[in-house]
């Protein structure tokens, strides 16, 4: 039975990057032009936030509160050119997985592999569940006071519209005020829809790296035959079954650390403006408590943070299942029933046991560690940020 990976366990990831314009397979005329548009629509959205510090007083006060919006959309921005400098790699990564999956024969190991695919399917569900959530709430929010209005029976010409992120677009802001909502609105679900497929498509990798680790462990645990025919036909099945081990292991160390090296650039960008982010939204969201009022404004910035902490989680909770699989296959190797084997299988466990004393993890560089460890550091830094920011603005 084979299991076919795009269409199985990648689908959702597919839609959603067909919708922006960036599913790497059958780039046509059409498609290419779909990612202009979309991409250009996207990111003339950049400007239009950088152009309050040309028109009014450059302070420090602006900077902070126009920088938080505006580096949420960088780091989307980045993602979204990764995937488009990269789709080459994209592509590899898909095959290599297809091709490894293909040739699972074992229904136990093919049971494995699927049972990660669907971690990664619900994983990808459930991040579109969020992110559908929050678009809901974003888009209604200039909304608000109108829809208030209507329930306290004010006129509308009382009303002031109102949009949440700082934007200059050289315009009447009354008169085009849709047509601004209309823009701000389509560059953000773009980004949104870009970032969580893109997202999803490398905790998918990760996911079937930990599958592969899985299956190796499996195989290591079933290689022990103490019912053969004779010694020599048990040492050939035991030799069979620790070679298919290790090549899958083989494999998952490759897989894994191509997916890494193919975009490590991004992931150190991500990381920093990730960290710079963070703080700036926490210092803005404590502001907006501080002030008691503009409900909208801590809604903004909370869901920035809430988004910011999740992909900061889920990229470090990834990373580190990775390193927890591959540190069981050598507990498995260590618990078999090797005393019942011959002293040449005996010496290959051993060869096996010694590998596992140099640690594998997600590196970036020598620089950063992917794990549970390094997204807590992570949050550490932006808060230490943010609080040295908070202090000398109270100064």
């Amino acid at each position: 039975m084979t299991v076919y990976i795009v269409l199985q366990y990648f689908n959702l990831n597919r839609i959603l990057l067909l919708i922006v314009g960036l599913w790497p397979y059958q780039r046509t005329k059409l498609v290419k032009f779909q990612l202009c548009l979309v991409f250009g629509i996207f990111v003339s959205f950049i400007p239009a936030q950088l152009t309050p510090l040309l028109t009014l007083e450059c302070t420090v006060d602006l900077v902070i509160k126009i920088l938080p919006p505006i580096l949420i959309v960088i780091m989307f921005a980045i993602k979204y050119m990764s995937f488009i400098i990269n789709a080459r790699f994209v592509k590899q990564m898909m095959e290599q997985l297809q091709h490894i999956c293909t040739n699972l024969t074992d229904e136990n190991e093919i049971a494995i592999m699927k049972n990660y695919g669907n971690k990664t399917r619900t994983y990808t569900a459930s991040l579109i569940l969020y992110a559908f959530c929050n678009l809901i709430i974003f888009i209604l929010l200039p909304f608000l006071p109108k829809i208030a209005g209507i329930i306290l029976f004010i006129n509308e010409s009382q009303l002031h519209h109102t949009v949440y992120i700082m934007t200059e677009y050289f315009v009447d802001r009354e008169k085009y005020f849709y047509l601004i909502l209309l823009h701000m609105d389509a560059a953000v679900c773009i980004g949104a829809i870009a970032v969580i497929g893109i997202a999803t498509m490398f905790v998918g990798y990760m996911k079937h790296a930990c599958a592969m680790f899985k299956i190796c462990s499996y195989r290591i645990k079933h290689a022990i035959m103490l019912d053969a025919e004779s010694v020599q036909l048990r040492d050939y099945m035991i030799h069979k079954k620790i070679k298919y081990a290790v090549d899958i292991h083989r494999k998952g160390i490759e897989f894994s650390t191509f997916v890494i090296s193919s975009f490590e650039w991004l992931f150190f960008l991500l990381i920093a403006i990730g960290v710079l982010c963070l703080s700036l939204n926490l210092f803005c969201l404590l502001q907006t408590v501080s002030s008691g009022h503009n409900v909208e404004e801590f809604i903004v910035h909370f869901s920035c943070v809430s988004i910011i902490l999740i992909y900061m989680f889920l990229g470090n909770y990834a990373a580190q299942e990775i390193i927890d699989h591959y540190n069981h296959i050598f507990i498995t190797a260590y618990n078999i029933q090797w005393y019942a084997a011959s002293i040449r299988i005996q010496k290959m466990i051993l060869f096996l046991l010694q590998r596992g004393a140099k640690a594998f993890n997600l590196n970036l560089g020598g620089l950063f560690i992917g794990s549970l460890e390094s997204a807590g550091m992570l949050i550490s830094t932006s808060i230490s940020y943010f609080t040295v920011l908070y202090s000398t603005r109270q100064n």
